[in-house]
């Protein structure tokens, strides 16, 4: 265990300047989200999503990003899940995206809210099939006796909805609403570029953060 207080890595890829910004950081998100692609970076889209229960215990798990505009940054899964009990209790939560191959990170915490039924049904019915029975086949997060149990609920959807299941009611979308977005950038001597937007009314604030 001695050797991973000996890890090191020198960031020298690339430097960020709070006078060279854009004045939306969604702006500069899909510039970056977009230089992930096209660097290749394994699953550009994933993202840790933490959240926290109504006692305030943290947690924290990667979900995929499947939209980003000026409304917010969404994600689909169960709403019966523990991410959706977080939700249900606190409506808030921090999403963190991390492309290593680039040395950045962009952290982002905001208001959360489930977005329409008709956003639902259209990305639901954008997915593979067995992806939409795999919704209806997994209690997500519960507790179960088997992996045979996951066998048998995926078999007894898939004969009663065929290649046509429904969305379920309990599976959906959620949408953060940014009000906080940083940006960060690995410098060498770990003198990273940290620039940080704050929603205020309805205008960003930036400011640089010290490393």
């Amino acid at each position: 265990m001695d050797s991973i207080a000996q890890l090191r890595k020198n960031y020298t890829f690339g430097q960020l300047s709070e006078t060279e910004v854009p004045a939306n950081p969604l702006t500069l998100f899909q510039l970056w989200f977009d230089q992930a692609i096209k660097a290749e970076c394994p699953e550009p889209n994933s993202m840790t999503l933490a959240t926290a229960d109504k006692a305030g215990n943290p947690s924290a798990r990667i979900v995929l990003l499947k939209g980003a505009d000026q409304a917010g940054f969404t994600f689909f899964t169960n709403y019966e899940s523990q991410k959706g009990k977080d939700l249900a209790a606190r409506p808030h939560a921090a999403l963190l995206f991390h492309w290593h191959e680039l040395e950045r990170q962009v952290r982002i915490k905001g208001a959360v809210e489930k977005v329409t039924p008709l956003e639902s049904d259209e990305y639901f019915h954008s997915r593979p099939t067995a992806s939409r029975i795999g919704a209806w086949a997994s209690p997500q997060s519960a507790e179960i006796p088997n992996r045979e149990f996951l066998e048998r609920a995926e078999k007894r959807f898939a004969d009663q909805y065929g290649t046509q299941p429904p969305r379920p009611e309990h599976w959906g979308g959620y949408r953060l609403h940014p009000m906080e977005i940083e940006f960060w950038q690995g410098r060498p001597s770990r003198l990273h570029d940290r620039i940080h937007y704050q929603l205020e009314g309805s205008a960003w604030r930036i400011t640089r953060l010290a490393p």
